[in-house]
Order: structure tokens, then sequence, then C-alpha cells
């Protein structure tokens, strides 16, 4: 997965969906897969940014951040993304979990 390391985002709130996976062996067309759903997720209404990280084990967390509820419902059930959930489960995550939060309050530190 490419992306920038900090999603630019407005100011809450927002809601963030936090994808935790461990990945397994198989990884026949991972990449490119999730490199396409990036890619079509910031198409969708309501997508505000993504930030995505996965270490040497495997494991991995994506944050995407939405507008509003209706907007993560409506990119949960888009036909393509579907598709890649149901080979995610067959083939590429041993173990997932996913939560939705809506964001509040937000603040960083800048170099």
């Amino acid at each position: 997965m490419t992306s920038l390391p900090f999603a630019q985002l407005p100011a809450p709130p927002y809601y963030s969906v936090i994808f935790s996976s461990q990945r397994t062996a198989h990884d026949e067309g991972y990449g490119e897969t999730a490199d396409r759903m990036l890619a079509l997720a910031a198409t969708q209404p309501g997508y505000l940014g993504v930030e995505s990280v996965r270490d040497a084990d495997g494991f991995g967390i994506t944050v995407s951040y939405w507008a509003d509820l209706a907007s993560i419902a409506n990119w949960k059930a888009q036909a393509e993304h579907r598709q890649a959930q149901d080979i995610g489960k067959q083939l590429w995550y041993q173990h997932y979990e996913l939560r939705i939060a809506r964001v509040e309050r937000a603040y960083a530190k800048s170099a």
C-alpha cells in the first residue's frame, strides 16, 4: 500500500474506520487489490483520507476517515470493495477486527 503518512483531514467531527489485521502467507494479488481499494475509496462520496501501516510479521492497521456513517455504509456495500472483502476473508487475513469511531477532537504537532 502506498499512501502519505498522515491524512489531511478537516476539523472534527468525522468518523474513522479502524481495520486491524493479521495477514496470512498467501500473497497472490494482495498488493494490487490493496492499492486498487485505496484508489477506489478516494473516489467515494464522504471519503476524507487514509493512514496505513503493516509490520514485517504481517500485522497491519489501516484507518480510513469518512464524513458520516452513511458514507461508511456505502463504502462497505460498494460492489468491487465487497469482492475484495470476500477474497480477504478467504485468502489474505488470518484474523481481522474492524472498529468505527466518531472523532470529536483532533490536534497535531508539526516539526
